[in-house]
This record gives C-alpha cells, sequence and structure tokens, in this order.
C-alpha cells in the first residue's frame, strides 16, 4: 500500500532520484526484473482444439457411430447426411468461439504510447512499455499516465478516473497527503494516480510503483483471465437433455436389440433397427434452431439498440431477476449538470431562473466569466465542473464566446486546490468586475457583503447562516454546491493579493450527474416484471443514495453500503445480507466481483451494467453483462455478453423482454422436436414388441428429422411475442425446461406414434388385402406391400407433425383464437414441407432413395384424415383447460 507512505520513503524504498531518476544501467537491470510494462496476453486456443471441443457431445458420439454403422452396411446416403450435420453444429461452434472476448486486448490498447521520464537527469520522452518501478515520470494536462504512480509533487492536479473507480468528476490529487488508514478505497487514494487515468489538470511529477499487471489496470486484466465462462439457463437445460436423450438412446436401442434376439429375429436386422431408433431418439436439427432462433433475436435486438456478443445471452436475458446498474452514465448521463441555485434568500431549481433578475443574471454572469471552459453542442472541453456551468449559461442564452467578447478578461487568480478558489477580473464598460467562485466555506471568509433583491448589504452572521443552511441543503441532496461572488474596481491597478477580500456574495450553484429521463419508468417496469435494480458505484455512498432515491430504487439509507464496510464482510457474509441491500458506493472491481457473487449465490440471474475499465470483471462475472456503445471503454465492452447502442438503462428492459418472448419461442421449437421425435420412437418401439417389420428406415426418419421438422420448428422460433410477458415473474433457472409440459409432450409423441402405425397397419391390409382387425404383419410379407406401407407411415409422420407445429403456438388458446395466418412463416413452412414430402414420392429418382412409391387418391385422403388428427386432438384438450381455469 503505497498511499499510506511517506514519498521520501517511496523514494528510499525504489533507489531513485526525484531531480535525476534512474541511470541506463538500472533501467535495463528492472526490465529484465520486473519485465516490459504491458499486459500479459493470454493463451488463445488452437482452432484443432475448438474443433475437438465441438465433437465432444455424447449426441455426436451416438450419430458418429450410426453414421459409421451406416456406411459399413451399405447405406451410404444414411451416412451422408448424419455427417453433414455433423459437421454443420461443430462449424456453428467453431464460429462462436471464434468471437471470443477482446477484453484483454483492448487493455493492452489502453496503455498510453509515451511517457515522460527522467532519466541520467534529463526528461526524456520514451513509450510507455519501457517504464519500470522507480521511474520518475512527468505529468501534466491532456497526458494519459502510463503506470501506477506514488506522487510527489503536484499542482492544482486533477485526474479522471471514472473508467477505473466509477468517480463521475475528476478527483483532485495532492501528493503532500500522507494516508496513514490501511483500507482506504481506490477512489480516495488522492496522492497516488493510476494506469490508463487522465491528467485534466494541473501538473505533477510521480514515481513508479506498479507497472504492467502488477498495476490495479493488471489486476483488473488477472480477473478477466481467471473467470471461467458458464453456461447459460438454456445451455445447462440442453446440456442436461442431450445427456437424458444420449442415454435414452443407448438404452432403448439395448432394449430393441436383446428383444430382437429373443424374438429370434436376425441380428442385422435387428442392428439396423438399433440405428433406427438412434436416430429417431435424437432431434438433429436441434442445436443449429436453437442458434438460428436467437441468431434472429440478436437481429431484432440490434434493431432496438441491442447489439449481443454472445448468442446464448439472447435467452439468459429472459431469466434476470437482478440487474446491477453502474451509476455513471448508465442510471446518470454522465454529464455534470447545474439543477439548483439560491439567491435572493430562496433556493429555486434552475428552470426557474430569470435572466431579467439582476442577481440572477450577474449570478450566471459570474460562473461563466470565471470558468476556462468551453462548450459547444458539438464539442466540450475542460473540468466537467465548469463544463456545466458553462451549459448553464447556454441554457439562457448567456453564452460565454459573446460574453467574454463584450466583457474581455484582463487579469486572473488561476484555481488552487487550497485555496479552492478562481477569479477573473473582466471589464464591464469603464468598470471592473472582480469574478470569484469556489468552496462556500473558502467564499465565505473573504464576503463581508450580500446582492439580495437587487441591493448590496451587510453580511450579517444570520444572512450567512442561512447562505450555509442553504449549502448545506443542497449537500444534502446530493449536489456538488459552488458560491458565487463579485466586487467592482475602477481601475486595473489593484495588487492580484488584493482582489480575493471584501467581496459581494451573489449566490449558490448545486450541480449534479442527473438521472436519465427515461430511466424511473423503466425501474418501475422492472419492478412489475419481478426485477430488482442495484446500483453499484464508485461515488460516494450520499450522492449513490440521492440518486437511488430519486430513481426509486432504495428508499432508506439502512439499503446501501460502502467499499471500507464491504472489506469488512467477507464472501459469505455478504451473501447473507445482500438480499437488503439496493446501493453499493465507493466500490472497487473487486467489490463488483463480489456484489455480483453474492446476488448468484442466492440462486439469481445477475445482469451487471457498466461502461469504464473497473465495470470489466463484473461484467464478465455476471450472468449477463451489458456493456454501454457510446461511453463504454473497449475492455468493457469486449467483457460483455450485450453492449448498447444508445447508453440507455430502458434498452435493457426491452432486451430483457425479448429474451423472454425468445425462450418461450426456444421452449416451442423444442417442444415441437422432442414430441415429433417420442412418436418416430413410440412407432419403432410398438412394431419390434409386436414382431412387426418398422414402420420408418432411418433415411426417412433422418428426413423428417433435418427437413419437415425443422422449418416448423424454426418458425415457431419466429413466433410473435406475448404482449404480456413483462406482466409475468422471470422464469427460474432452475425449473425444467418441460414444467408443465410433460403430459402434453408425451400425449402428442404417443398421438403421432398411434397415427403412424395406423397408416403402416393399414397400407399393408389394403395392399395385401387383409380384412382382420389387428394381424400380426408376417415377416414374409411382399416387399411391394412393405414398401407401401413404409410410404403411407412416412407421410402420416412427416405431415401430423407439419399440422402439430399449429398447436404449440399456445398450451391454451386455440389457433383460431390466436389467429391461424399471425404466423406466415408457419403456415409457409407447412406447406413447403407438404410440397417436399410430395415431391419425394413423386419424383423417381428421389423415390428410389427413400425407397418409396406413389400413393392412390384413396391412400392420400386416409392419410390426410389422420394428420389433421392431432390438431382436433389438441383443441379440444385446450377447450378443457380453459374451462377449468374459467372454473377457478
Amino acid at each position: 500500500m503505497w498511499y499510506n507512505k511517506d514519498k521520501n520513503e517511496i523514494l528510499n524504498e525504489f533507489d531513485t532520484n526525484s531531480e535525476t531518476g534512474l541511470t541506463t544501467e538500472e533501467v535495463e537491470k528492472r526490465i529484465e526484473k520486473y519485465g516490459f510494462n504491458k499486459l500479459a496476453a493470454k493463451k488463445q486456443k488452437s482452432i484443432l482444439k475448438m474443433i475437438f471441443e465441438q465433437f465432444n457431445d455424447i449426441l455426436i458420439y451416438i450419430l458418429l457411430a450410426a453414421a459409421v454403422a451406416s456406411a459399413l452396411l451399405g447405406e451410404v446416403s444414411d451416412a451422408i447426411i448424419i455427417a453433414i450435420v455433423i459437421l454443420i453444429n461443430a462449424v456453428v461452434g467453431i464460429i462462436q468461439e471464434s468471437k471470443a472476448e477482446k477484453a484483454l486486448e483492448a487493455l493492452k490498447k489502453l496503455s498510453t504510447p509515451k511517457a515522460l521520464v527522467k532519466r541520467n537527469g534529463e526528461i526524456k520522452e520514451i513509450s510507455s512499455i519501457e517504464v519500470v518501478p522507480g521511474d520518475i515520470i512527468v505529468l501534466d494536462a491532456g497526458r494519459f499516465i502510463p503506470c501506477d504512480l506514488r506522487l510527489i509533487e503536484s499542482a492544482n492536479l486533477k485526474v479522471e478516473e471514472s473508467a477505473l473507480t466509477g468517480e463521475s468528476v475528476p478527483v483532485e490529487k495532492n501528493a503532500e497527503l500522507t494516508l496513514n488508514n490501511t483500507d482506504v478505497p481506490l477512489g480516495d487514494q488522492k496522492n497516488m494516480a493510476f494506469m490508463s487515468t487522465l491528467v485534466t489538470y494541473g501538473r505533477s511529477i510521480g514515481v513508479s510503483v506498479a507497472t504492467g499487471m502488477n498495476t490495479e489496470i493488471g489486476k483488473i486484466a488477472k480477473m478477466l483471465e481467471q473467470k471461467d465462462n458458464e453456461q447459460t439457463p438454456l445451455q445447462k437445460r440442453l446440456t442436461e437433455l442431450g445427456k437424458v436423450l444420449g442415454i435414452g438412446a443407448l438404452c432403448v436401442c439395448g432394449i430393441m436389440f436383446l428383444l430382437g434376439l429373443i424374438q429370434k429375429r436376425p441380428p442385422f436386422e435387428m442392428f439396423l433397427t438399433a440405428i433406427s431408433l438412434a436416430v429417431a431418439a435424437i432431434p438433429e436439427g436441434l442445436a443449429a434452431i436453437v442458434t438460428i432462433v436467437l441468431a434472429i433475436g440478436v437481429q431484432k435486438m440490434i434493431k432496438k439498440n441491442a447489439i449481443v456478443r454472445k448468442l446464448p445471452a439472447v435467452e439468459t436475458l429472459g431469466s434476470v431477476n437482478i440487474v446491477c446498474s453502474d451509476k455513471t452514465g448508465t442510471l446518470t448521463q454522465n454529464k455534470m449538470t447545474v439543477t439548483k441555485f439560491f439567491a435572493d434568500d430562496s433556493i429555486y431549481n434552475i428552470d426557474s431562473l430569470n435572466p431579467e433578475n439582476p442577481v440572477h443574471k450577474l449570478l450566471l454572469e459570474n460562473l461563466v466569466l470565471c470558468n476556462d471552459a468551453t462548450y459547444s453542442e458539438e464539442s466540450q472541453t475542460g473540468d466537467p465542473t465548469e463544463i456545466a456551468l458553462v451549459a448553464a449559461g447556454n441554457k439562457f442564452n448567456i453564452v460565454k464566446e459573446n460574453l467574454e467578447t463584450i466583457h474581455p478578461r484582463v487579469n486572473e487568480l488561476p484555481f488552487d486546490s487550497d485555496r479552492k478558489l478562481m477569479t477573473t477580473v473582466n471589464k464591464y464598460e469603464n468598470k471592473y468586475y472582480v469574478m470569484t467562485k469556489g468552496a462556500i466555506d473558502n467564499l465565505l471568509n473573504i464576503v463581508n457583503k450580500a446582492y439580495i433583491n437587487g441591493q448590496v448589504i451587510n453580511l450579517t452572521e444570520d444572512l450567512k447562516n442561512q447562505i450555509l443552511k442553504a449549502s448545506y441543503s443542497m449537500s444534502n441532496d446530493a449536489l456538488r454546491v459552488l458560491g458565487a461572488a463579485y466586487k467592482i474596481l475602477d481601475s486595473t491597478n489593484n495588487k492580484s493579493n488584493s482582489l480575493e477580500n471584501d467581496l459581494i456574495f451573489i449566490g449558490l450553484v448545486g450541480m449534479i450527474d442527473p438521472p436519465r429521463i427515461e430511466v424511473k419508468d423503466s425501474i418501475n417496469l422492472c419492478k412489475k416484471a419481478g426485477i430488482k435494480t442495484i446500483m453499484i458505484t464508485g461515488d460516494h455512498k450520499k450522492t449513490a443514495f440521492a440518486i437511488a432515491k430519486e430513481l426509486g430504487i432504495a428508499a432508506s439509507e439502512n439499503e446501501s453500503i460502502s467499499g471500507v464496510e464491504l472489506d469488512k464482510l467477507s464472501q459469505e457474509e455478504l451473501n447473507k445480507k445482500v438480499d437488503n441491500l439496493k446501493v453499493f458506493a465507493r466500490v472497487s472491481p473487486e467489490h463488483k466481483v463480489k456484489i455480483v457473487k453474492a446476488f448468484k449465490s442466492k440462486g439469481n440471474i445477475v445482469s451487471m451494467t457498466g461502461d469504464g475499465v473497473n465495470d470489466a470483471p463484473s461484467l464478465k462475472s455476471a450472468d449477463i453483462g451489458v456493456a454501454m456503445g457510446i461511453t463504454g471503454t473497449d475492455v468493457a465492452k469486449g467483457a460483455a455478453d450485450m453492449v448498447l447502442t444508445d447508453d440507455n438503462f430502458s434498452t435493457i428492459v426491452t432486451a430483457i423482454e425479448e429474451g423472454r418472448n425468445i425462450f418461450n419461442n426456444i421452449k416451442k421449437s423444442i417442444l415441437f422436436l422432442l414430441s415429433c421425435n417420442i412418436g418416430e420412437i413410440f412407432a419403432i418401439f410398438i412394431s419390434v414388441l409386436l414382431k412387426w417389420p418398422t414402420p420408418l428406415i432411418p433415411i426417412h426418419i433422418l428426413w423428417v428429422n433435418l427437413i419437415t421438422d425443422t422449418l416448423p420448428a424454426l418458425s415457431l422460433g419466429m413466433d410473435p411475442g406475448d404482449p404480456g410477458v413483462m406482466n409475468l415473474k422471470p422464469r427460474d433457472p432452475k425449473a425444467g425446461l418441460f414444467k408443465n409440459s410433460t403430459t402434453n409432450l408425451l400425449l402428442n409423441g404417443f398421438l403421432i406414434g398411434l397415427l403412424t402405425l395406423a397408416a403402416f397397419v393399414t397400407g399393408i391390409k389394403v395392399y395385401t388385402n387383409t380384412t382382420s382387425l389387428f394381424p400380426l404383419v408376417p415377416n414374409n410379407i411382399p416387399f411391394d406391400a412393405l414398401e407401401h406401407a413404409q410410404t403411407m407411415s412416412f407421410v402420416v409422420l412427416s405431415v401430423s407433425q407439419l399440422v402439430h407445429s399449429l398447436n404449440m403456438r399456445n398450451e391454451t388458446k386455440s389457433i383460431f383464437k390466436i389467429g391461424l395466418f399471425s404466423n406466415m412463416y408457419l403456415i409457409g413452412s407447412i406447406i413447403i414441407g407438404i410440397f417436399l414430402q410430395d415431391i419425394i414420392i413423386t419424383v423417381p429418382a428421389l423415390a428410389k432413395v427413400f425407397k418409396v412409391h406413389a400413393l392412390s387418391a384413396i391412400d392420400w385422403l386416409f392419410v390426410s384424415i389422420l394428420c389433421l388428427i392431432p390438431l382436433l386432438f389438441n383443441e379440444i384438450v385446450k377447450a378443457i383447460k380453459r374451462n377449468k381455469i374459467k372454473d377457478k
């Protein structure tokens, strides 16, 4: 801890001289010892490793085995189709993997290219990577700081640290301070300066105490590197589903094979049947469909100002129940703004200022003239506090450029951190106005009169107390308060040291980084949707709570906690206490990660928003990291899952709504695919159990799974969103994918399987002219009869599933109530599916590959009736459900 050591002690510890710096020989030794002043690069995965990772899945193993077995048994077309599926999944996975975060690379870019150092008694400009511990660094306004420094000299130094600490205004630094406390937050270490922060005012000299990965930025880099990527709730559910399907497929295949051997069927025939079952059990297109639906969701969200960097994040948004938001630039506008003023004995909102009132007008002129900032709609330069004052003048048509032309500056006393005052002398016709602004305590020491209601009166003790009371009132609202005073001179012959005495008090202004106008409504919508908003900021506790109270995030100061208080709590203690906390102030990057972990320990799905370097570790640690696109640093964007192009908190709420609808659509697609696969398994299982030939061959099942099912599944993924989705509580991430849907899933699967078997049995009856109700189909049945029956079952399986997709749009509402044509993608998918099915049967070359043949008009009529039964059945079930809901 360098901040609690005397500067001479630091110089001795690093064996350096503040006047001459290090020698060239010593620098070479230290580079050898400490390394270059740069951040370590994370080792990237090789393409080969990424490829192997894509195949490390039980479903892929089963499909690979099925492909190899099919090829060995002469079923080359089956093997090729399975191989294509595996290849597509691998390519999609590698593309996603190649979009790996660029956080560390972005951090390296933050390192400044040049630094001013003292070497061999001379000041030299060198590459910042050559800076070593013990180097004497020279700083001036506009220069980035190349490493972590203990300041040894400073003059009016201000440093912009918002990207690192979250502090909304530049921090005043003082080399003479020695902080004896051992737990001073990063933002309060006033005798330190940190790598990649910016000097906005003044000058300084410091000794380098940490470089590269040992800096505060380096610590963040380590935190980013150490964080493992966690799976989203959907990825976890799909992984579990994959294991269940894979193990289930192997078990069913084993049972079928044993059953066939017991029935003394040929082993070769049973092996083919087992392959058919394995193919039927696994929805080959599932991974691709989920990826495509998520990608479609990403495109929708881009139009709503949210760019999703990692596809699974779209779905995770639907589960979010905690939004941890950075204050500066996210909940607030990231610009200091004058909101109140005190003049004529009263506090007013800034909108009430009257430029025709002489006191009000002089107050604004004072703050605009006694000011070094420039401001326009296109650009602003200078200290944020001074920019806010010039902006306030512009609002009332008191423009600095015009005012300085009329009242030019003829003398000045620059701001000094000891005086905490700034003074200018401006010409007013044949008079000279001394304009002074600064901290109210210091200002009142040099004031003996007050300008009130157009009259200059003596400053009595009561009036002084009234001014202080107004100042405290503004401070209690977390406003930054500045006072203004003046006096009139006849000439400019006065000495500079006499300018700041016998002044006349004009008034006070209070400023703050104000909340975004639309944020309060968004937070209320979050509450309605069961989502809690948490503020996490580097600002002071009082400022943070004032903003949180105004936005409706917190109602009591007991709901806020500071970084120093957090340091006294272990992770376990914070985990127990976190439910009662809504505002976290004066926090460090380590604190933010600790807070996110605490909320996650309660089973919450946590979103973290931010824009600074200091936010990057917590953005990565959260389930959903959301970075600001305009004000956000490259580091924050690189670590985030989602970037807001408009830096608007309200866009997060829109994204959560979209995420909920996307998850619902993905669930529809998955349930549809699985109900279809259950139908296939049921049909094959029953046929083997009854010693029948299989009603479907592997290529039929692959076609249905990859083509006929895929188009409706994708269309369900594009279903219009439910307008009332934000009236519901967040989805429980621990809840199974099939919660409240298992019965429906099994019933529809069995129904499709029964209809497929009915078509198969009927096909054999018709072809062989059998009249008995349920004959055991003999093994020596004619090949043409078997092919005819398999064609009928193939058509029923395919088309009944297409029709069933209409049922999946809503679990209780009738398709006719929703609107049959409200999802034209789905209608188009059904038409295309039936058309493709017809082509396979009627085009001789395709019919030969799929081992099917043309059906008669009677056959088509029969299979059409069977295919419509799932729609009729589900409409009846939905009507029963609706009646039960009404009864309740």
